[in-house]
């Protein structure tokens, strides 16, 4: 979460393995790609954005102004004329926030819909072994979460970076040039933040996998059990208090997780909004004593003071952001492993028509073993497979021929490779 004005935004519960993550050579460049077709919108998108973070000075500033200028020096006509300002500034700012989303979404929903469908159709092409070995999960999971987390990278994270980028130099340039001592006193309580975000955004990362995994098992269970065959299994082999008894142990565990995580987020939010409020009690004593002393204004404390909030939230999101974009980076890389995998069985270049008429079908020097570990993903797999090498095999030289209108019977034992 970033708190940026109104704007609340604060990326903390990462992954944090993923920063320390080896991509693969060029995977940049391949995101780059999928993100091309969008560059006319991405840069409408970062110049909305920047321009949408930059006005979050201006009131802060024109609040100094009412303030000094208008209430102290008794003018009305500044007072209602700036308050205008601030209020056609607030309307520019909710335009461009909404500008911002839509092509967020736009842009994100593109990438996702031409990775769907790529991945998909991909997908289709792979031989039945393909299937027979790869857990429908998994599979699936790339094509829906890892997809999304992919969507991340040029979305989410792109307006963080930007936004954030924007807001630190501009709410810093503002605050230096209203008074440097306090701007260098805010600057040093910066590690009071980025400490206490860093150790318990990554107990949130685990405490945030370790409930993705556990309701991953219940819900698994209640897939097996809640089709024909898992149903069947359970009345005919009369389990349904040990099931019952396995499923409340699973939610237990959900429920658990789900305490934790809610503890450590309140932990978190709690010290950084601790942090935020002895942060500002420190500015205005000090100012405060600079203004009773007649060396600042009034209306340049209230600015420091609101610019000062708009600061460590960016601060905070910024020192998280090679964990957002390494997270992103994965999730595409394991979306380009599917994509990367070749059909063990490709279609021939050129492919030639079968003549019309009845036609024989003929059998030569054939051999036949089952697929092993090339058919599929390691990572996709329940449990790798042993392979099955070529002295194994189940069929070897096999040849026969069988005429227009013949009936041929294939028999043997299961598993022989009929």
């Amino acid at each position: 979460m970033v708190i940026s004005g109104h704007r609340t935004v604060w990326t903390l519960v990462n992954d944090g393995s993923a920063a320390k993550a080896a991509l693969q050579p060029g995977t940049v460049r391949r995101v780059l790609s999928y993100a091309r077709p969008h560059w006319r919108r991405i840069l409408l998108f970062v110049l909305a954005t920047s321009v949408g973070s930059g006005i979050i000075i201006a009131n802060p500033l024109l609040l100094k102004t009412i303030i000094d200028r208008g209430i102290g020096a008794n003018n009305p006509s500044l007072v209602v004329g700036l308050s205008l300002v601030v209020a056609v500034l607030a309307l520019l700012e909710t335009g461009l926030s909404l500008v911002s989303r839509w092509l967020s979404a736009s842009i994100g929903e593109g990438v996702i819909y031409r990775l769907r469908t790529q991945a998909f159709t991909h997908v289709q092409r792979m031989p039945l072994a393909f299937f027979t070995r790869t857990q429908t999960g998994s599979l699936i999971s790339r094509l829906n979460t890892d997809v999304v987390g992919a969507q991340r990278a040029v979305t989410s994270v792109l307006q963080s970076l930007v936004a954030n980028s924007v807001s630190v130099v501009a709410v810093l340039s503002a605050m230096l040039a209203l008074s440097w001592p306090i701007t260098t006193a805010a600057l040093l309580v910066i590690p009071l933040f980025l400490l206490p975000a860093r150790y318990l955004g990554r107990r949130l990362a685990q405490v945030h996998r370790t409930s993705m995994d556990v309701n991953a098992e219940m819900s698994s269970m209640m897939s097996e059990r809640f089709n024909v065959g898992g149903a069947m299994l359970v009345k005919l082999y009369g389990r349904p208090d040990k099931e019952s008894a396995e499923f409340a142990a699973r939610a237990g565990r959900v429920r658990d997780i789900g305490v934790t995580r809610s503890v450590y987020s309140g932990m978190l939010f709690s010290v950084l909004g601790l942090i935020t409020a002895l942060a500002t009690a420190m500015v205005y004593g000090a100012g405060g004593l600079l203004v009773v002393h007649d060396t600042f204004e009034v209306g340049t404390l209230v600015a420091l003071a609101t610019l000062l909030t708009r600061l460590y939230g960016p601060v905070t999101a910024l020192s998280n952001v090679q964990v957002d974009v390494m997270t992103a980076l994965v999730s595409f890389e394991r979306v380009f492993e599917v994509l990367d995998m070749k059909p063990s069985v490709a279609e021939p270049e050129n492919p030639v028509d079968l003549p019309a008429g009845g036609l024989s079908v003929e059998f030569s020097n054939v051999s036949f073993r089952y697929p092993g570990a090339e058919a599929t993903l390691e990572s996709l797999e329940l449990v790798p497979q042993p392979e099955h090498s070529v002295s194994t095999q189940v069929l070897s030289d096999i040849t026969f021929t069988v005429q227009p209108g013949q009936m041929v019977a294939l028999v043997g034992p299961s598993g022989a490779g009929k």
